[in-house]
């Protein structure tokens, strides 16, 4: 059942390098016949099976490896580091991404199949687990309605849906849960993590942050760094950092006017802790990020 759901994945993608968005709502696909360099993103709320190949991703100081009996579930905004470490034009990295919406999450909890469940407070926001046959199953289905673009309305979501209650029954279906459910304290930190996502170029006051979380400031601390394997303040920086590497290369901009504009109040900071989290200045390793592109094409 992978190997069809691989060659599915090859047939549809083709020679195509990088991220086919299909006519599914949320659904991608994924494709690279080579290893890549480190990569900086900014991952949502999102479930991905990895069907073939070997892909590394560093949440803060914990890493993640990926291979093709493992699907990747994140259930917050959280920016990473990620790197395909193993892929060849004869076996490429594959695999397929599919947005979570949390609301959906949350239907499906109210539901009597799931009563009862209570979670342990400071549950992850992203977590790997193997790939069963029913979601294999499942997957299947729903890139079989690419075929079908008729169905698509009426059909994919049912099957979404089912996804979905699968990751809830899975091991890992704890990690939706605890950030779904009202009231749990991983909700109200999650609500603090979707907050500086949306303000990470603002100043972080933390008593504030911590009261729009109804938490005390040391319980946000122990449970922010639970769920995003960082602190609040880390956090902000590798947004700001991501989005600065990000905005450089799309849109052309300076490093300084890139640091002011993700709330750096001094270029040269901005450049110090740049260089340190790349490895690199920002001009240099903008230019290395062209270059690896232009090859790739």
């Amino acid at each position: 059942m992978r190997a069809e759901l691989a060659q599915m994945i090859g047939d549809i993608t083709g020679e195509l390098e990088g991220e086919l968005v299909t006519a599914i709502p949320g659904l991608s696909l994924y494709r690279r016949s080579e290893p890549s360099p480190c990569n900086s993103a900014t991952y949502e709320p999102r479930l991905v099976v990895f069907v073939q190949g070997l892909k590394r991703i560093n949440l803060g100081k914990t890493t993640y490896l990926c291979d093709e009996k493992t699907f990747l579930l994140t259930s917050v905004d959280l920016p990473v580091v990620s790197q395909v470490v193993a892929a060849t034009r004869e076996k490429p990295l594959l695999g397929l991404t599919l947005r979570l919406e949390m609301a959906e999450v949350r239907r499906l909890l109210s539901q009597e199949e799931f009563a009862g469940h209570h979670e342990p407070c400071g549950a992850s926001g992203m977590a790997v687990g193997e790939t069963g046959i029913e979601l294999l199953s499942a997957c299947l289905r729903l890139l079989d309605l690419i075929d079908a673009p008729q169905d698509i309305p009426f059909l994919s979501s049912l099957i979404e849906r089912e996804i979905v209650y699968r990751l809830l029954r899975s091991p890992q279906g704890k990690h939706l849960r605890a950030i779904a459910t009202h009231g749990e304290q991983s909700h109200r930190t999650a609500k603090a993590v979707n907050w500086l996502r949306m303000n990470y170029e603002k100043p972080l006051r933390i008593e504030e942050l911590a009261e729009m979380a109804q938490m005390g400031v040391s319980t946000l601390h122990h449970h922010f760094r639970s769920m995003t394997a960082m602190s609040p303040l880390q956090y902000q920086k590798q947004l700001r950092l991501h989005t600065a590497r990000e905005r450089m290369l799309s849109d052309g901009l300076d490093a300084a006017s890139a640091a002011y504009e993700v709330g750096y109040e001094s270029a040269s900071q901005f450049s110090r802790e740049y260089s340190r989290f790349f490895g690199q200045p920002p001009m240099r390793d903008v230019k290395a990020q062209r270059d690896a592109i232009t090859r790739e094409a």
